[in-house]
């Protein structure tokens, strides 16, 4: 493991850090941790489908308390697994979406925590084993890069939009390991645009920080490029000391009168302005040339 405190050049021309067998200890942990969060996760479940009954009757498809009851529960797995988190900022007001760095899986859980939102994902992840579980559960919209289907994807997104659902887009496109923000796609901020969207609507840049354990490589949380999620999984839950993830949500950019790339250019440095270890990178490159 890389000591902590080391910045590398990039995230993409070093491998991924190697994750060993857990010992015995190692497997202790992973059971005190993960018995717990599981079992949240499953008593959520199992509370969260009488509950949404209930909003269909009363509520429609609006969702006034699976909302901040997903956020509870995303909390308490959190807490059950020892990363501890913090946030800062205030959750927008009024109709609007969210736009956030994408490092790793435990994503699901850290940004969730600050705000209600609904994961925005291709097609293809609703059958990876594990993470198709959880995105169920927070209601992930999924969507097919299909040029085809775009109208009819901005459609639904729009409905969405109108029922109060806060849906939260990972304009990288994929996941980094952490340390800097990939080149947001303008494309993405597209169905922002659309004409069935609210005029007041406004979008709020997320960046989540993950600061990891002491002594461990500073890319511990991150889960990118071809890395197995269960070895990942093992070495996050086996891990002697959880490090933390502090979640900052900036003021809310409004659409009007903005373009997909005013908007993308606007959110990705919000982003990356936050992210101390970008900003670090980018300080040592100038100085470099």
């Amino acid at each position: 493991m890389a000591e902590q405190g080391v910045i590398h050049t990039g995230w993409a021309d070093l491998p991924p850090p190697e994750y060993g067998r857990p010992g015995l200890s190692g497997w202790l942990r992973i059971l005190r941790r993960g018995i717990p969060g599981i079992a949240v996760l499953v008593i959520g479940v199992i509370i969260l489908i009488p509950l949404r009954l209930m909003e269909r009757l009363f509520s429609g498809p609006r969702r006034p308390v699976t909302g901040p009851f997903v956020q509870g529960v995303c909390r308490c797995v959190l807490w059950c697994i020892g990363l501890s988190w913090t946030s800062s900022g205030e959750p927008m007001r009024g109709p609007g979406a969210v736009v956030a760095n994408h490092s790793s899986w435990l994503d699901i859980f850290s940004l969730n925590a600050a705000m209600p939102v609904f994961f925005v994902a291709k097609s293809e992840v609703s059958t990876w084993p594990g993470i198709n579980i959880l995105t169920r559960v927070t209601d992930t919209h999924f969507v097919t890069r299909d040029p085809k289907l775009a109208r009819v994807q901005a459609e639904e997104f729009a409905a969405r939009t109108k029922a109060g659902h806060r849906l939260l887009f990972f304009p990288e496109g994929t996941s980094s390991d952490g340390l800097r923000v990939l080149p947001f796609k303008p494309a993405l901020f597209q169905g922002f645009l659309d004409p069935d969207i609210p005029g007041s609507f406004a979008i709020q840049p997320i960046t989540a920080v993950y600061h990891a354990p002491k002594g461990e490589d500073l890319r511990f949380y991150g889960w990118w490029g071809d890395m197995a999620l269960g070895p990942h999984i093992l070495a996050v839950l086996s891990v002697r000391r959880q490090g933390r993830v502090h979640v900052i949500l900036h003021p809310p950019i409004p659409i009007k009168g903005e373009t997909r790339k005013t908007l993308s250019q606007a959110s990705e440095s919000a982003i990356r302005g936050a992210l101390p270890f970008d900003t670090a990178l980018k300080g040592r490159e100038q100085r470099s040339r």
